[in-house]
């Protein structure tokens, strides 16, 4: 009998989503502080609206990106990337789908004791 580990790749949808949401959270983190005034800016709602959206068409819809998105709007909550672990969090979670999915499919083998 084999130990099969079932290994997930993230897909170039997880991978998009990832580099979008350290991106925005880059962005949130370094440049908007410099120049704007924090969550009443105008350019911070602008990114989260556009990145909430890509992550939609990305991943499909999750709860996780609404924490996400309404986290950004209490100043100083701004400062942990609710993004980059948002898309993590998913890609954990299909994950764990997935294994359990194949798991399910697998035919149980009798014991020979």
């Amino acid at each position: 009998m084999t130990d099969d580990k079932i290994t997930i790749s993230p897909g170039p949808n997880f991978m998009a989503a990832m580099l979008l949401a350290v991106a925005a959270d880059a962005l949130q983190l370094v440049v908007f502080p410099m120049f704007v005034e924090g969550a009443l800016s105008p350019a911070d709602d602008v990114l989260d609206l556009g990145v909430g959206a890509l992550m939609v068409h990305l991943l499909g819809w999750h709860w996780e990106f609404l924490p996400s998105f309404f986290a950004k709007l209490v100043p100083g909550v701004d400062l942990v990337p609710f993004w980059t672990l948002a898309v993590a969090n998913v890609y954990r979670k299909a994950k764990r789908i997935a294994e359990a999915s194949a798991a399910e499919k697998q035919p149980e083998l009798p014991r020979l004791t």
